[in-house]
């Protein structure tokens, strides 16, 4: 079982091989808008994404598109508000013959996909 999981700026990046790096190292994109959190598990051809995010219109809608495009097929998916402004959202997805990216790739680009949704 591969995991990733990406957390607010200024905290730390880490994959399942427990291989630190700097969130700030890897991206160079504005982070005036608060961040979502995201995780990824993969566990042979299934992934489990998991995003905790600002509450926006049509946004589970926008990332489900997103993930497909990564050549995910979503399974399953469910979003809870937290509150008046957060939304919690889970998706299991299966990878497709065209999937050729790592899980940490796949999260790092889910968090740019955000930056651009925001």
């Amino acid at each position: 079982m591969e995991y990733v999981a990406c957390v607010k700026k200024h905290q730390l990046l880490t994959d399942s091989n427990g291989d630190f790096s700097s969130w700030d190292e890897h991206f160079s994109a504005p982070f005036d808008e608060p961040l979502p959190e995201i995780e990824a598990r993969c566990c042979d051809q299934s992934v489990l994404i998991s995003i905790h995010c600002e509450k926006k219109k049509r946004f589970l809608e926008k990332i489900i598109s997103g993930i497909e495009k990564c050549h995910l097929t979503v399974i399953n998916s469910n979003a809870m508000t937290f509150g008046n402004c957060a939304l919690h959202i889970t998706i299991v997805a299966q990878m497709g013959m065209e999937f050729c990216m790592t899980i940490k790739e796949l999260v790092k680009k889910l968090r740019l996909a955000f930056i651009f949704l925001v």
